[in-house]
């Protein structure tokens, strides 16, 4: 696997209490977790056709236990609600969202080309240890 660009201006957590409220409160109504199976080992309960298609150069969500969509949802919405956001357009939502599970993974969502409302996540891996430690430093924090 090829690490992943790390010098992406969109690709940032917004300053804390950057967005209000009722901001984070339109784009966790309108953000939706759809889940890839370029970023799957096992296809849990996502109905992927075919189940999983794993790319090589894809970080994965589920190397280290499955993740089933309910709970890659609610840490969408978790990662939201906190704040866990990169800067969104006006009017639109932010592409990346990130979250850290119950073990205190990292995970990073992102939206699916041609489809804005719609996020895929995937935790990220060893490679990304400064921006795994940036966005644990924020969770911790909000």
């Amino acid at each position: 696997m090829t690490k992943r660009q790390g010098n992406r201006p969109d690709r940032r957590i917004v300053p804390g209490n950057t967005l209000a409220a009722g901001e984070l409160q339109r784009i966790a109504a309108a953000a939706r977790y759809g889940g890839s199976a370029l970023h799957k080992l096992h296809p849990g309960d996502y109905e992927f056709d075919p189940p999983v298609n794993p790319r090589p150069w894809k970080s994965v969500c589920d190397d280290k236990r499955v993740i089933l969509k309910n709970e890659a949802a609610a840490m969408l919405a978790e990662g939201i609600r906190r704040g866990m956001v990169s800067q969104p357009r006006p009017g639109q939502l932010p592409k990346y969202v990130w979250a850290v599970d119950a073990s205190g993974e990292v995970y990073e969502a992102k939206t699916t080309p041609n489809q804005d409302d719609l996020y895929h996540g995937y935790r990220l891996g060893d490679d990304e240890h400064q921006m795994r430690a940036e966005v644990l430093n924020e969770w911790n924090k909000r």
